[in-house]
């Protein structure tokens, strides 16, 4: 390998050249030879340098938020799926021309380098990376707010497929380390589990609670920057990892103890060792509890000491100058907590702690499923947490005194809306505790917060009406267009320039486009390349070969029966009769690709990924088929692999029952890109489809009210009777035909289809969705207005930045401003 080592060259923040800080590095940070540089060292090398570069305006952005009196917000959210970082922050810094050449010295080009990094194991799905673009969307905007998570040794699971079944490996994502953190020991703090709640009085006679006996664990923290775009902002991550208060017990391991000398240690480590612990056991739902008031109480602790450092023991102010929004019910436990700590710890009475709390805890929700709203045993959480058990019942208490005061003549809703939901095995119900502590409870689009405020919280809304806002999402155009679709971008700039990098909302300059037949054409170049690279991803993960002329439908999401994986596999099977039986003229080519993670201990889902691989492997060997459909399911469904798929998807398959998915940003990030949607009138597929035209959007199925409707009185039976597609696709489910030598495997799934209680109505929606398709089918063949639709469906994204959400976050429900 020929290098040059450049002469050293002093930038105004003290440091070298790229090139110069990457050969340091190299030599002395990680004591390696420069000359020699492997792949890994070399990334580790430069994700350094960049981090060097991040620092300084980092300090001084720490600086002037401390400085401005400004509002601070703290976004607590066990889940951030931030997926790389290089090169969002080479992009971020406006490195890349530097980065390359310091690069070349070495033979590696920049996207290369990139692939060395593993994705952060910080979230599973649509929460996680909800939270990591709100955080670049905060730094963008450069506005106070510090993201508060846990440091997961492990994230959700590598996931394989054997015999069409998907298989758990450990992703162990920390197992090089990562670069982009910095340790900070000095703010490490105390949370503590199990023990007792006494009585006791002070000096003065004044009655007090505490918490004694306690097995503590230590929480420390390590700190991620979070870049703006080119705008020397730079905010701050802060994971949390758990740790012994002693590493072991040194009594018992000299006595010849030593499994028990470190059990502490380890107990205390597990603490943050796995993102979602299997909870289907005992012990795994007390982990789950465990790892929200681990949080939590760390989280808040670290807040109220440093606002002790700066204005002391005076908190009168602090409800007014911090806001703290809880990122589903996860976090719901800072509501006790903060009683708690204000209470306990600095000798509050109840009326100021709680005049405090209300006015800085902020709900946002994300489920309209009412079994995915936390519950958890009384016994379970007051064992594990006996001071804050006190204090929920407590808050409770005093609520129902405000619910007999609002519905004097309907003694009955105590029961529905207390926080404690009775019975033989009493349950604290999170999301209550939630709305009853925050002065701000919002839904995450149109649809899913009317639904809420009429069905979900209905008696809430009518208590509170001014606590329920809508906050639709939306995504970061800056990983989501910007960087993963480098082509469309250069083609962008070109265009209509730069801007819209900052602010989406100027992308709208592109509608006139959609006339102009050269820039369709050059559209859809662009398009193509997208495509080919796509495609050799999925021939690089499974071995299929898709045909870049087909059409690229695409659904990638954590598996669920809501979102209807199912349905697909379906439509898929039902194009695979029609070809059988000879239907295939005017038929175009399609290549459906399925991708996602069913979690460990749900069953079905992981059937449904069973069905999908054994439908593909059926269909992809078909010589009669060919190149006509191609169905695969691509493992191990991550961040970086969305970052191809996206660019290179021609159909958005946003497909869940009506009324059943909050938002979904997935459909955003397609829509950016130029792919169109089909889907039912769900989450933030109306607002996508009013923005874009309904002539440029495919909906079919059931709207949420026909859901409703439907329910009372469904049968399914009928409908395949009656239907000769769908019963020839049921008969070859039924058959055998995709299970051969595995009798009964789908069975769970056929009888779910066929059950009239199928709360997911698959087969209600299958005649529309086989319609819907072949108008697909035929919108293809016309590749001029497809691409005229596909520039329309990028021109109106713009509501859809999480820049936008974030915008009305901070004037709406924080309250703050930039901080210039």
């Amino acid at each position: 390998m020929n290098m040059t080592i450049a002469t050293p060259e002093i930038t105004e923040n003290g440091l070298g050249s790229l090139e110069t800080e990457i050969t340091r590095h190299l030599n002395f940070t990680l004591g390696h030879v420069a000359k020699q540089a492997t792949q890994d060292y070399l990334y580790r090398a430069a994700a350094i340098a960049v981090r060097d570069r991040l620092v300084a305006n980092w300090k001084a952005t720490q600086k002037r938020i401390g400085d401005s009196q400004s509002r601070q917000v703290y976004y607590l959210s066990l889940e951030f799926l931030i997926g790389r970082s290089f090169t969002n922050a080479v992009a971020n810094l406006g490195l890349d021309e530097e980065m390359s050449n310091a690069l070349h010295q070495y033979g590696m080009a920049l996207e290369e380098l990139a692939e060395q990094e593993h994705d952060a194991g910080l979230g599973n799905g649509g929460l996680g990376r909800l939270a990591a673009c709100f955080l670049d969307s905060c730094a963008n905007l450069r506005l106070p707010v510090v993201g508060y998570g846990l440091r997961y040794e492990y994230g959700m699971f590598h996931q394989r497929i054997e015999s069409g079944r998907q298989v758990e490996d450990p992703d162990h994502w920390l197992r090089d380390g990562n670069p982009w953190e910095i340790q900070r020991p000095e703010d490490s703090r105390r949370v503590k589990f199990y023990g007792r709640s006494e009585l006791y009085y002070d000096a003065d006679g004044v009655h007090h609670s505490r918490w004694v006996d306690t097995q503590d664990v230590l929480a420390v923290p390590h700190d991620m920057p979070i870049p703006g775009h080119k705008n020397g902002t730079v905010n701050t991550l802060r994971l949390w990892k758990s740790m012994a208060t002693d590493e072991f017990d040194l009594g018992e391991f000299n006595a010849g103890g030593y499994a028990e000398s470190v059990a502490a240690k380890t107990m205390a480590e597990q603490i943050t060792m796995v993102l979602y612990p299997n909870d289907a056991s005992e012990n795994g739902k007390e982990l789950r509890l465990k790892q929200q008031y681990f949080l939590v109480s760390a989280s808040l602790q670290d807040v109220l000491a440093k606002w002790v450092d700066k204005n002391g023991r005076d908190l009168s102010k602090f409800g007014e100058k911090n806001c703290f929004q809880l990122n589903d019910t996860h976090p719901a436990c800072a509501v006790p907590e903060l009683m708690r700590i204000l209470m306990d710890d600095y000798a509050m009475d109840w009326e100021d702690a709680w005049g405090i709390t209300t006015r800085c805890m902020a709900y946002t929700n994300h489920t309209l499923l009412p079994e995915a709203l936390e519950r958890w045993s009384v016994s379970l959480f007051g064992r594990l947490l006996p001071r804050l058990t006190e204090i929920i019942f407590e808050i409770n208490r005093r609520f129902l005194r405000e619910v007999e005061f609002a519905f004097p003549k309907n003694p009955e809703i105590k029961a529905e809306l207390s926080i404690i939901e009775e019975g033989h095995d009493p349950h604290i119900r999170m999301a209550y505790l939630a709305i009853v502590g925050s002065f701000s409870v919002n839904g995450v689009a149109q649809l899913h917060t009317e639904l809420l405020k009429a069905g979900l919280f209905s008696n809430f809304n009518q208590m509170w009406p001014e606590k329920f806002n809508n906050k639709t999402n939306g995504v970061t155009q800056r990983r989501w267009l910007s960087h993963c679709n480098p082509g469309l971008r250069r083609l962008l700039n070109e265009a209509i320039g730069e801007s819209w990098e900052r602010d989406l909302s100027q992308i709208e300059a592109l509608l006139p486009f959609a006339g102009d037949a050269s820039f369709r054409q050059r559209w859809g170049e662009v398009k193509l390349a997208n495509k080919k690279r796509l495609a050799n991803f999925v021939q690089e993960r499974t071995g299929i070969e898709f045909n870049t002329s087909a059409i690229f439908d695409v659904q990638v999401k954590r598996i669920h029966e809501y979102k209807r994986q199912l349905l697909n596999v379906l439509h898929a099977i039902h194009l695979y009769d029609r070809v059988r039986r000879g239907d295939k003229e005017g038929m175009v080519p399609r290549a459906i690709l399925i991708g996602g993670k069913a979690a460990p201990g749900y069953h079905v889902a992981k059937v449904i990924v069973k069905l999908i691989n054994n439908v593909a492997q059926i269909i992809n060997n078909d010589e009669a088929v060919g190149d006509l459909i191609k169905l695969v399911f691509l493992p191990n469904y991550n961040v970086s692999a969305m970052e191809i798929i996206c660019p290179g998807t021609e159909l958005s398959e946003q497909i869940s029952t009506a009324g059943k998915e909050a938002s979904g940003t997935g459909n955003m990030k397609f829509m950016m890109n130029g792919a169109l949607t089909i889907g039912t009138l769900d989450g933030a597929n109306i607002e996508i489809r009013e923005k874009a035209g309904p002539e440029n959007f495919f909906l079919f199925g059931l709207d949420a009210q026909e859901v409703s409707k439907t329910r009372a009185d469904y049968q399914p039976d009928q409908i395949v009777a009656g239907d000769p597609d769908i019963r020839r696709v049921m008969e070859l489910l039924e058959s055998g035909t995709f299970n051969i030598g595995e009798p009964g495997v789908f069975d769970i799934l056929i009888g779910g289809l066929r059950n009239p209680a199928d709360q997911w109505l698959t087969l209600a929606d299958l005649r529309s969705f086989i319609e819907v398709q072949r108008e697909v089918n035929e919108a293809y063949k016309d590749e001029e207005n497809w691409n005229r639709m596909s520039i329309i469906n990028s021109a109106t994204s713009g509501h859809f930045s999480s820049d936008r959400t974030i915008g009305q976050y901070a004037s709406e429900i924080w309250n703050v401003n930039p901080i210039e």
